[in-house]
């Protein structure tokens, strides 16, 4: 279950008849437990409690402990859990106690607690997602208000489409979209007094519409029609008195069409529901993205799953201006002509966001600003001035039509709240309505759009490509934009998407920006258009820009297409994040591997490369230059290379059979074979993919030279399985295939056998393993296609291979399956720089890698998976490592190497020099 639905499994808890017996079963049943689970709670079977009350208690191992309280005793019973040896015994996380009327709970290892009434704990559902498999971050459990009422509205979204379908079509979607934006104006509106009258617009629908929801579309109609109408037009507007209440609001958003759809009697409980919620806590810096979900039918089935933390999209804001701004107020101190420059240089920033969603990132950089500014005018003696940051700075385009009325709105919202907080209350009001009608936020393809015509690089207006959002018709006038000189900031999450799942549009996106460049762009993730769109934008301007990406760019076959074409416009990486995992509010904390990279064309000498460790802290790096796969090295790509570049042996592929699984034997098929015909046991060989180096799975394969091809060909069994792949390849689409059928003894491509051994490298491998899976395989072993090989090399290239310096070149070079590594002979192995080793390191080297064998013999029958876990490799087999990477890294720099960092510093100079 993801946050919104367990947020409404709990709402439905919380308002049902409370049955002492039944609530934990309930409590648990909410947070997405399973009937099995709740069975044998029940039964006894798996639940350990100790709790004394009269209901008993309820274990929940590695979970929480919940009991039922005498009335009034629920401190005391909150106590007795927490007391309790079995919530010891058990690894509970939490401890609730309830008596129906009050609730209590505590999370022991932070000893953060909840106490409210029975009624009120949905409230709190934040405080318990984790109970659900969802670690959240600060940000989240603080946000529970934008959950609650995404669910709500959601709610309301989908009772109206059943007694609306014409409003769910394509014609009508974007007016069910705009009436969701009003609806959600009014809410916030009426809580803050934007409206004369708390719960103004809640208690009009209310009071004017039939309990039977006959006419509440007819009443939020003239609702609706008289925010668009001036006060002194009321009368000539034949507004009802009981709408002329409400203020002239429009700027775009109650004009046009005041159609409203049919209420059904739920839909109408529904929106008196919704109203009853306290809108003065909405945060737009979530809620945003929260509601974006509920008008698309692919997101709406993963509610909750779209959040960008405040921290993480301050990682790209951040050092892309923020900190500057930061900074110079720093510098200012109380120079009051200091303060008034820095006010004066923020009010011509513009921040641009050519993928802007719901308005997250604009709307975090917004409210950022106005913290310095009104901090320059706290110091200024000038605590009440109107800001000099107009919205009309923030610039967006967004696809998608609700995404970008909300993104609008949210923007309204964090102005507001931005008011009400620096300035107060009364001159927030007095300056918010009417909403201005400009229109700040372009709904199209940015792929396809001229970026110079949305933000321009001067001049004090602008000719605005929009829809018709909020009104702005299609040939909307100039809009003042005044910031002659000032700066413009490009940031935000462009969507991803490997080629492999792009649409036609999307790859017709992508021929449009780098066909005429001549990029061989089938390959580039779909971000990479964001980022060259960026580049050739700041070949017009002095702009800086940040995307959150796909570290996958940063990798392997991409690097070498796409940061030649970025930096030939002039722009450099002048800061980065290193990958890390970027979470949302999905179960189970569902992420994906990103990168932050920023480019600039401006000079700048120092740059910054930001990692984050382990314990979760980031750690900061200045250099003069950051290569594109965000590490430090003046190379621009690693390419393909088809031979080593160091004095190493040739890596091949292993060998592909075409055969359709004819030549492939278990080891029951291979005991029964050999049993009937012991005769051909000279051609059954051990056969090893990945899956038999790493897990240990035995297979075998017949292996047929072409010396033996007629005696196969007599042969009672082996002829029957000629057969059978000649008609295989036959049957195949492709001719090389069919070419085969003629020799159908043999695998269709040999890359190579071993006289004495192979040296096998699993082409993709888990990264939950210190060092890359290879192994010494006797030379009577087929490598199949899943594995490189070196046949017959020395002993001294598997220390190479199982070393950490190894790992880190290919894993920054390569490129990953998620976030696997991923093998490549010709960038991984035929790139990577060893310095020329003498006999007495080629010894050394080969001492180290039979000791790591030695290790692993050590500990037979396990298997490489088993022996190489990150958390339980075993002791030996770490030092033999370990003294492998010594004696390696010795030959490199004298010394150890102190961390991964300095390892790649040093292989990417070692490249440079080599290949260049």
């Amino acid at each position: 279950m993801n946050a919104i639905e367990i947020e409404s499994a709990i709402s439905d808890l919380a308002q049902q008849y409370f049955d002492p017996a039944e609530f934990p079963y309930a409590f648990l049943e909410a947070f997405g437990n399973k009937a099995t689970t709740i069975k044998r709670l029940r039964s006894g079977t798996s639940n350990k409690s100790d709790f004394s009350g009269s209901w008993g208690g309820v274990l929940q191992t590695n979970n929480i402990h919940i009991a039922v309280a005498e009335a009034g005793a629920v401190t005391e019973a909150l106590a007795e859990l927490k007391a309790s040896p079995a919530t010891t015994r058990a690894k509970a996380k939490f401890v609730l106690a309830t008596d129906g009327e009050m609730l209590e709970a505590e999370e022991l290892e932070s000893g953060e607690t909840v106490a409210c009434k029975y009624e009120e704990f949905p409230d709190h559902f934040g405080f318990f997602l984790p109970l659900a498999g969802i670690t959240t971050v600060k940000q989240v459990r603080e946000s529970s208000f934008d959950i609650r009422a995404t669910s709500r509205l959601n709610r309301l979204y989908v009772e109206l489409l059943k007694d609306n379908p014409s409003w769910g079509t394509e014609e009508q979607r974007h007016e069910m979209n705009h009436f969701m934006a009003r609806l959600i104006f009014c809410f916030f509106a009426e809580d803050t007094d934007i409206f004369a009258g708390s719960g103004l617009f809640t208690d009009t629908v209310a009071e004017m519409s039939a309990r039977d929801s006959a006419n509440t579309h007819e009443v939020i109609s003239e609702i609706f029609r008289a925010m668009n109408t001036r006060q002194e037009e009321h009368a000539a507007a034949n507004t009802p008195r009981w709408a002329g209440k409400f203020p002239y609001v429009n700027g775009g958003l109650f004009s046009g069409s005041v159609d409203v759809p049919r209420f059904s009697k739920i839909a109408r409980s529904y929106l008196l529901h919704i109203g009853s919620l306290d809108w003065t806590q909405i945060n737009p810096d979530i809620f945003g993205s929260m509601i974006q979900a509920v008008a698309d039918d692919e997101e709406r089935g993963a509610l909750g799953m779209h959040y960008t933390s405040v921290p993480n999209i301050l990682k790209v804001l951040n050092p892309l201006f923020l900190n500057d701004l930061r900074e110079k107020l720093e510098e200012a101190n109380d120079n009051v002509r200091k303060l008034l420059n820095l006010r004066n240089r923020m009010a011509k920033i513009r921040v641009f966001d050519p993928a802007c969603g719901s308005g997250n990132f604009l709307v975090i950089a917004y409210k950022q600003m106005r913290a310095i500014e009104a901090e320059i005018n706290q110091r200024r003696g000038e605590p009440n001035r109107p800001t000099d940051i107009p919205l009309t700075n923030f610039r967006g385009i967004e696809l998608r039509d609700f995404s970008a009325e909300v993104a609008r709105l949210a923007l309204i919202i964090a102005e507001y709240q931005c008011d009400l907080h620096y300035r107060g209350q009364k001159l927030a009001l007095a300056e918010f309505l009417p909403l201005d009608s400009q229109n700040w936020i372009t709904c199209d393809n940015a792929l396809r759009l001229n970026w110079l015509s949305i933000c321009p690089p001067t001049g004090t207006s602008v000719k605005h490509h929009a829809d018709d959002l909020f009104g702005s018709p299609l040939d909307q006038a100039q809009i003042d934009f005044e910031n002659e000189g000032g700066e413009t900031y490009i940031c935000g999450n462009p969507p991803y998407l490997g080629s492999k799942w792009q649409s036609s549009e999307q790859k017709a996106d992508l021929k449009a920006i780098f066909e005429s460049k001549g990029v061989a762009w089938k390959s580039l993730d779909y971000v990479a258009g964001w980022f060259m769109k960026a580049a050739d934008y700041g070949k017009h301007t002095s702009a800086k820009t940040a995307f959150v990406s796909t570290n996958s760019i940063c990798q392997g076959l991409q690097v070498p297409i796409l940061w030649p074409t970025i930096f030939e416009t002039g722009h450099q990486i002048v800061f980065a994040y290193t990958s890390f995992k970027w979470a949302n509010l999905a179960s189970h904390n569902a992420c994906v591997t990103v990168a932050i990279i920023g480019i600039s064309a401006k000079p700048q000498a120092n740059k910054f490369l930001f990692s984050i460790g382990e314990d979760g802290l980031v750690q900061e790096r200045q250099a003069d230059y950051i290569n594109p796969y965000l590490a430090l090295g003046r190379v621009n790509s690693v390419v393909q290379a088809r031979r080593p570049i160091s004095e190493i042996s040739p890596m091949l592929f292993g060998n592909m059979p075409r055969d359709g699984g004819a030549f492939v034997l278990n080891g029951e098929e291979k005991a029964a074979v050999l049993n009937q015909y012991p005769e051909i046991s000279k051609f059954i060989c051990p056969y090893l993919g990945s899956e038999q180096m790493i897990q240990g799975k035995p297979r075998w394969c017949i292996w047929i030279d072409d010396n033996n091809a007629e005696y196969a060909q007599q042969h009672p069994y082996l002829k029957t399985v000629l057969e059978r792949v000649r008609d295989v390849r036959l049957a195949s689409a492709a001719s090389s295939t069919r070419d085969f059928a003629a020799r159908p003894h043999r695998f269709v491509q040999i890359a190579g056998t071993a006289k004495k051994h192979s040296l096998a490298v699993a082409k993709v491998s888990s990264e939950r393993r210190a060092y890359l899976p290879v192994d010494l395989l006797d030379g009577n072993s087929i490598v199949s296609d899943l594995l490189f090989a070196l046949y017959d090399a020395p002993l001294w290239n598997m220390a190479l291979i199982a070393s950490r310096l190894h790992l880190v070149w290919v894993a920054t070079v390569c490129g990953k399956m998620k976030t696997d590594f991923r093998y490549s002979n010709t960038i991984g192995w035929n790139t990577f720089p060893v310095p020329k080793l003498t006999e007495k390191n080629k010894d050394d080297l080969t001492k180290c890698a039979q000791e790591i064998l030695l290790s692993r013999e050590r500990h037979y029958p396990q298997t490489i998976a088993e022996l190489y876990l990150l958390e339980s490799m075993p002791d030996d087999l770490q030092l033999a490592h370990s003294l492998n990477d010594e004696v390696l890294e010795r030959i490199y720099i004298g010394r150890r190497f102190k961390n991964d960092t300095e390892r790649l510093e040093r292989l990417f100079e070692m490249y440079s020099k080599m290949s260049g």
